[in-house]
């Protein structure tokens, strides 16, 4: 029975990598890093999946950013409004 080996996230991007610049055949970079050829395609194709996820979540962190931003200013124009309300309301009350 063979016993199975878990490989990093660093060790699958690396070797991914390699695939992808194309240089040298699977067999040759399977023989290079003792992975079989079938599971550096399957490697491959997930750094594939997963590229345009990771140029695409800068903007989607920029959109929550200011979303948050504005969130908090609506929170802020809220309690001031309520805070006006009341200074008048009292200043009425002064005056009289």
């Amino acid at each position: 029975m063979t016993k199975r080996r878990q490989h990093s996230a660093a060790f699958k991007a690396k070797v991914a990598v390699a695939a992808l610049r194309g240089d040298r055949t699977l067999s040759e970079l399977g023989s290079a890093y003792g992975v079989h050829p079938v599971q550096i395609t399957q490697w491959k194709k997930r750094a594939m999946a997963a590229l345009p996820e990771a140029f695409a979540t800068r903007r989607r962190t920029a959109d929550q950013d200011q979303a948050a931003v504005q969130a908090a200013l609506y929170e802020e124009i809220g309690r001031l409004k309520v805070e006006l309300d009341w200074l008048k309301k009292k200043h009425e009350l002064v005056d009289r």
